[in-house]
């Protein structure tokens, strides 16, 4: 059964009734899971993540983007986190009994319906993006919405598809096919945002951190406190245990405490399982020894034989 894991960012997170509305979208999709929503406040921004198969995903996503055009305008949003779409991204992963190569095709088919039936310029990403220098979320979405209109008249931010003008209201997506992403926040007994920010700049790969990890400093102003958000795209590269190691050592330098952390939408298991091999010092681990992912594999043979 061919299943692909859709992860959407919508420019959503203080309205909740809205949140709900939109989110309705994937639980009314027969053939749609829902897994898991998120919300942020401070970043006013929402993760939703849902599986199923092509056909269930597109219906899916169609209806998405239509509540998302009726109940969200990025002309008066305001938020922490960088946006340049009410439907801000739409990633796939493929899962079971699909390819990369499925996840890319299917993320050009899904590109083009956005264009065709919305009006909203596509950006593709990570792997559906053959032009390397355009590859990468945060060089796509620099400048956000607002900057959205002059940098569509630059030949090199042409979208993919589309005219070179933003919706009025609902922006431009950037839609891809990628490999497992672990988001991941940490949170600085501070108010000082200089200090997220320098932070962010030592842990993230483009300053000369860790190469896989994408961070930067958020003010979470409800708080008063700040935070570290980070993407983290190769999570066996830059396992998470050394990006909070590090990070731990930077707030040491600045004398300010880590008072908490935020999984954002879901994990792959290795990624926690591996922390806690770290950090218990187990010589022995393996995935075998974990009681869920025994009985998980009995079910699965049981359910296939």
């Amino acid at each position: 059964m061919e299943i692909i894991d859709c992860i959407i960012n919508i420019s959503e997170g203080q309205r909740q009734p809205v949140v709900e509305y939109i989110v309705d979208a994937i639980r009314e999709t027969p053939g749609c899971f829902l897994l898991d929503f998120s919300s942020d406040v401070d970043h006013n921004r929402t993760v939703i993540t849902f599986i199923g198969n092509r056909r269930s995903l597109k219906s899916a996503i169609r209806e998405l983007y239509k509540r998302a055009i009726e109940k969200i305008d990025l002309r008066t949003h305001k938020g922490e986190h960088p946006r340049m779409g009410a439907v801000d991204v739409v990633p796939f992963v493929p899962i079971r009994d699909c390819t990369m190569d499925d996840c890319i095709a299917f993320s050009k088919d899904v590109a083009s319906m956005i264009w065709s039936e919305f009006k909203i310029p596509v950006y593709l990403y990570e792997e559906s993006q053959p032009n390397s220098d355009r590859k990468n979320l945060a060089k796509i979405r620099k400048g956000e919405f607002e900057s959205l209109p002059a940098k569509m008249t630059d030949p090199d931010w042409k979208p993919d598809f589309g005219e070179c003008a933003p919706h009025e209201s609902a922006g431009a997506s950037v839609v891809g096919a990628r490999m497992p992403l672990v988001a991941f926040n940490v949170n600085i007994g501070t108010s000082d945002i200089k200090i997220a920010d320098a932070i962010a700049r030592n842990v993230r790969g483009s300053s000369g951190g860790l190469q896989f990890v994408k961070a930067m400093g958020v003010e979470l102003k409800e708080r008063k406190i700040v935070q570290i958000s980070m993407n983290m795209v190769n999570y066996k590269k830059s396992p998470l245990f050394r990006v909070f190691e590090l990070i731990k050592a930077e707030a040491d330098r600045y004398g300010v405490p880590i008072v908490g952390s935020e999984i954002i939408g879901l994990w792959p298991q290795d990624a926690l399982f591996e922390t806690a091999e770290f950090y218990l010092r187990c010589e022995n681990y393996s995935p075998s020894c974990v009681l869920e992912n025994k009985i998980n594999g009995v079910l699965y043979e049981e359910l296939m034989s």
